[in-house]
């Protein structure tokens, strides 16, 4: 058995307007239980109207342990599209040393959306290319995954965010935005990145 300081844990944060029982986010916390992992999918509050502060908060408050660091080199997050660029804020606020074992974005971007302009005070001015750059400096491993085409999140928006974080966005051929209504209900390629090399 391991200990608080050793266990392997991942967290699976969703996106705008879905919930933790959408898409492929339980079958992910399924895989990654039956791998040895504590998996969780915490629900962010109002996801059909969200509040940057609150889910940021919110984000801070799943990751958060009674002892010791919010995250560390045992820890996974897996973040969906919104939810990619709330995990990443919150990381920009962390001060100290601190490391991230691995990080898994899905359809990720930290630039304005023309689909969802009702987004707009949201993402606001996203991060800037610096904060980015440092933030990578404590991730262990970045996988960013896209589809081919994506009518919700350009994929040019996800490959520059892949390149502020100082990686290549891996395609999935016809994954759309990763969403159940696009066939997406299991994500291999997420959770081969994440056991791949783990014993």
């Amino acid at each position: 058995m391991t200990s608080a300081t050793t266990e392997r844990r991942a967290l699976i944060f969703h996106g705008f307007g879905a919930t933790p029982d959408d898409h492929w986010f339980t079958w992910l916390a399924k895989q990654l239980e039956s791998s040895g992992f504590s998996a969780q999918v915490p629900a962010l509050p109002d996801p059909l109207d969200p509040n940057p502060q609150r889910w940021v908060a919110e984000v801070g408050q799943a990751l958060s342990r009674p002892a010791g660091d919010p995250v560390d080199q045992n820890t996974v997050v897996v973040a969906h599209s919104l939810g990619v660029l709330t995990v990443l804020r919150y990381l920009a606020t962390l001060e100290g040393p601190w490391r991230l074992g691995e990080l898994v974005l899905v359809s990720g971007f930290v630039d304005l959306l023309p689909a969802l302009p009702n987004l707009d005070a949201y993402i606001g001015n996203g991060l800037q290319p610096a904060e980015l750059s440092e933030l990578s400096k404590h991730v262990d491993r970045i996988t960013i995954l896209r589809s081919d085409v994506d009518a919700l999140v350009p994929v040019e928006l996800t490959d520059r965010l892949a390149t502020l974080l100082g990686v290549s966005a891996v395609v999935v051929p016809g994954a759309g935005h990763f969403l159940g209504m696009d066939g997406i209900t299991e994500l291999p390629q997420a959770l081969e990145a994440i056991t791949a090399g783990r014993s």
